[in-house]
């Protein structure tokens, strides 16, 4: 993917973009346990504390391993299609149990239960990296706004809402990675009688990590920031702070 240099002011996202302790290291966002090898080049990297940078791991396999025995409709691991995936349920056989044991069967298909806390856990830890490293904006405060399910879930018209590129209404922070990537268009109008117009639009399109594993899209606009991501085309998430 493509790495830009921050030109935000640098005192906005000061210690560990989660906690706000020390930044002892330095944590990729989205993690590579969720994408596959070989990794895309320059990955974004935000400062985090040790705690922090550890604290995550345990959530962070749990929802990768679910997601992806969901996909397969099995935890046996040779059904499974990411081969590190499958390493990690043969690794550990108590997180393949614990994840048997939330399979039941619902109208003859096949559902797993979500363990919505690890869940929300990983998806926030996500949402707050990305509000950071593209929008230079700490998000550490609890957001207003927080929604995480499957695409298929949505409606044709929330899912054509929730895929479409933002038409920005003002700037965000200057020199921001968010702002550099914006895309200049125009648009042509028609008035009832029939006369053209130029109108002229600023788009912000998502950012694709890696291709079927894992894009997002930060919006600092007018209201506040928002943060949409989707893992593995399958599960899709999105959380929003309010500027009061």
């Amino acid at each position: 993917m493509d790495q830009l240099k921050n030109f935000a002011d640098n005192r906005l996202i000061k210690g560990c973009v989660y906690c706000g302790g020390p930044a002892e290291t330095r944590d990729h966002v989205p993690s590579r346990i969720l994408l596959e090898l070989p990794y895309p080049d320059n990955l974004p990297v935000v400062g985090c504390c040790e705690h922090c940078n550890q604290g995550f791991s345990k959530d962070e396999e749990y929802v990768v391993c679910l997601l992806e025995t969901v996909l397969a409709g099995s935890t046996e691991p040779n059904e499974i299609r990411r081969p590190s995936v499958a390493r990690a349920l043969r690794r550990s056989p108590a997180l393949r149990a614990r994840i048997e044991a939330a399979k039941r069967q619902v109208d003859g298909r096949i559902v797993f239960d979500v363990e919505t806390d690890r869940m929300k856990n990983v998806m926030l830890k996500l949402a707050r990296g990305h509000a950071a490293f593209e929008l230079s904006q700490p998000c550490r405060e609890a957001p207003d706004h927080f929604w995480c399910g499957p695409l298929a879930s949505m409606s044709h018209q929330m899912r054509q809402s929730f895929d479409s590129a933002h038409v920005q209404q003002m700037f965000g922070e200057v020199g921001s990675r968010g702002l550099q990537r914006m895309l200049v268009t125009q648009m042509v109008l028609r008035s009832q009688t029939g006369e053209a117009s130029q109108v002229g639009l600023l788009l912000n399109d998502w950012v694709d990590v890696q291709d079927g594993y894992y894009r997002y899209l930060a919006i600092d606009d007018i209201g506040g920031f928002v943060i949409r991501i989707v893992v593995a085309e399958y599960l899709a998430c999105e959380v929003a702070w309010r500027i009061n």
